[in-house]
C-alpha cells in the first residue's frame, strides 16, 4: 500500500480525502513499497484515490499514469494540460484574482504530511508539535491543531499566534535561547506543557518568575549532543560551538540543580540538532546519546516523562532523498522504545515545505554581455532563502508553452541588492514579460521570514482546499508600512 512521495499528477479517479489503498495494488505491481523507476513510494497506509487489483501489467500502467510527468514532490501541485493547478484550483485564477506575488498553500498536502508522520509514530505515545517558525499562518496552525497537533514556539509572539489559532496550551512547548521575563510569565500563565531550557541562567530565571507568580514551571533541559547533522552551518544546532542547549557532559549536574529549584518540575529532556537533515544516522547518533542520559537520570531518581527529539527532517527541494517518515520513525523508536516515555516531535519544514509555492509574474527580461536575467515581481524580501542560504527552489512555468527554447538565466527581483535572486544560472524554458512563474517548495521559511525591505508590502497567503481558495492573510498596503510611526512634528 502506498502513495507517491514525489507526486506531480495524481490519479484522475482520486478523491479529496486520503483513503486506504486496496491490498495488492502497488505491492502487486512489484513496487516493494520503496522505489519505482527512480521515484520513491511512501508506504504510510493511505493514498490519494483507490487502485483496482486488476493484474500486474494494468497496475504498472496505472502507476505510470501517476508518474507520467517528472515527479518531484509529494504534493498536490501539478499541471493539467498546460496549466498549473493547486488541488482543483487553477494557479492562474488565483494570481489574476489576488495578484502577485502570492503564497499558495495546499490543504490536502498539509493534511497528508501530518498524517504520514502521525501514523509512522503510532506505536508509541507521541505528540507532534509543529515548529511554528517554519510557517506562522493561523490557518496552517489551526489545521494542525484540528489533526491533534501542538506547537513548538520560540517567542511570546509565536505563543500568542498559537493560542489565537486555538491550540491547547497543554500541547505547546517553548524553546529558544533568549526567553525574556515577560515571555516566561506569559507562558506560565498560559499553562504551556513545558519549557525547553537552554542554559543554567535561564533555568534560574524561570524559577524566579514562577515563584513570583505562585506557579509551577514544567521544564525539560535541552541537551547539546555534539553531533554533526551534515547540513548548512547556519541551521546546525547540535554541535559544541552552537549557541543552543546545554553540553551533554554537564547535563547531569544541571538536572540536579534543577531539582533543587522549588518552583520547577523536571518532566523531560530535549534535543534538536539542526534543520534540513537528509540522513537518518545523525538523528540516531544524537538520540542514542540522549537516551543513555535518560537512563542515568532515572537511576538517580529523575523521572523523565517526555523525550523531545526535536525536528529537522529534510525535504526534497531538488535531488535530495530524505528518509521516509516510517523509516525515520522505525530508526528512532528502536532507540527509545524501552524508556516508556511520550515522544515529542517538532517537525517544521517536512510538514509545510512542499505544501506551498510562491507565484510571481515576469516583469522584464534583459541581457548583459555575460548573463541573461528574468526580472520578476518577487524579491529577496518575499523569499530570502536563496539569498541567505544559497538555497535551491525549483522553478515551474504556471502555463507551459510548447516550442520554447531553453536558456540559462538568473531569476532576480526588484530589490536594490546584487544578492536579490530566486535562482542563479538556471536552465529554464524562455520566459516572456507578463508570464507567471511558480517558485516551488516555498511553504517553509518563506512568508515567515519575509520583510518590508525597500518598503515593500508583504504579500498575501492563500489556502486551497479542494476546488475553493481563501485568502488567509491579506496583502499589506502602503498604509501598513507606516503604521505606528511618527514624525518629530507629531510629537510637538
Amino acid at each position: 500500500m502506498g502513495i507517491a512521495e514525489r507526486q506531480d499528477k495524481p490519479c484522475e479517479k482520486a478523491t479529496q480525502t486520503p483513503i486506504t489503498c486496496q491490498e495488492g495494488s502497488h505491492r502487486g505491481a512489484g513496487l516493494n513499497g520503496r522505489k519505482y523507476k527512480g521515484f520513491f513510494v511512501l508506504t504510510v497506509g493511505v493514498t490519494y484515490g483507490t487502485h483496482s487489483s486488476t493484474g500486474r501489467a494494468d497496475q504498472v500502467r496505472h502507476f505510470d499514469e501517476i508518474l507520467r510527468e517528472r515527479v518531484t514532490r509529494m504534493h498536490f501541485f501539478r499541471h493539467r494540460g498546460d496549466d498549473l493547478y493547486c488541488e482543483e484550483v487553477s494557479v492562474t485564477r488565483i494570481a489574476e484574482e489576488v495578484g502577485t506575488p502570492v503564497y499558495i498553500y495546499s490543504h490536502a498536502t498539509l493534511t497528508r504530511h501530518f498524517r504520514a508522520l502521525d501514523e509512522a509514530f503510532a506505536s508509541v505515545p507521541h505528540l507532534i508539535c509543529f515548529a511554528l517558525k517554519a510557517n506562522a499562518n493561523l490557518a496552517v496552525l489551526k489545521l494542525f491543531a484540528g489533526l491533534g497537533g501542538g506547537l513548538d514556539v520560540v517567542s511570546g509572539g509565536e505563543l500568542f499566534r498559537g493560542l489565537t489559532a486555538g491550540v491547547s496550551p497543554q500541547r505547546i512547548v517553548y524553546a529558544g535561547v533568549g526567553k525574556t521575563r515577560e515571555e516566561i510569565a506569559y507562558a506560565l500563565t498560559s499553562d504551556i506543557l513545558m519549557f525547553n531550557v537552554e542554559s543554567d541562567q535561564e533555568l534560574r530565571r524561570i524559577n524566579e518568575v514562577a515563584t513570583e507568580l505562585g506557579r509551577k514551571a514544567r521544564v525539560a533541559l535541552r541537551v547539546n549532543p555534539d553531533v554533526d547533522p551534515k547540513t548548512h552551518p547556519y541551521i546546525s544546532t547540535g554541535l559544541k560551538q552552537s549557541k543552543f542547549g546545554i553540553d551533554i557532559d554537564r547535563a547531569l549536574e544541571e538536572y540536579e540543580a534543577a531539582k533543587q529549584l522549588l518552583a520547577l518540575e523536571v518532566v523531560g529532556i530535549h534535543q534538536h540538532i539542526g534543520s534540513q537533515i537528509t540522513k537518518i544516522q545523525p538523528f540516531v547518533d544524537s538520540l542514542t546519546r540522549t537516551a543513555a542520559l535518560v537512563r542515568r537520570l532515572r537511576e538517580q531518581g529523575t523521572n523523565i516523562r517526555y523525550i523531545d527529539i526535536g525536528g529537522g527532517l529534510g525535504i526534497t527541494y531538488n535531488d535530495e532523498t530524505p528518509p521516509l517518515p516510517e523509516e525515520f520513525a522505525q530508526a528512532l523508536i528502536g532507540v527509545i522504545r524501552d524508556l516508556d516515555a511520550t515522544v515529542v516531535l517538532e517537525p517544521g519544514r517536512m510538514l509545510v515545505g512542499n505544501a506551498g509555492i510562491l507565484v510571481t509574474r515576469v516583469l522584464y527580461t534583459k541581457q548583459s554581455p555575460v548573463k541573461n536575467f528574468v526580472v520578476v515581481d518577487a524579491g529577496m524580501n518575499d523569499l530570502v532563502r536563496p539569498s541567505l542560504y544559497g538555497s535551491y527552489h525549483a522553478i515551474w512555468r504556471v502555463h507551459r508553452a510548447a516550442g520554447r527554447d531553453e536558456v540559462t538565466v538568473d531569476v532576480v527581483g526588484p530589490i536594490c541588492e546584487s544578492g536579490d535572486f530566486l535562482a542563479k544560472d538556471r536552465v529554464l524554458p524562455r520566459f516572456e514579460p507578463g508570464e507567471l512563474m511558480a517558485v516551488m517548495s516555498a511553504g517553509a521559511y518563506g512568508h515567515t521570514m519575509s520583510s518590508n525591505y525597500n518598503s515593500r508590502p508583504r504579500v498575501p497567503e492563500v489556502m486551497v482546499r479542494g476546488d475553493r481558495f481563501t485568502v488567509v492573510r491579506e496583502r499589506e498596503t502602503y498604509a501598513d508600512l507606516i503604521r505606528g510611526e511618527r514624525t518629530l512634528e507629531d510629537l510637538g
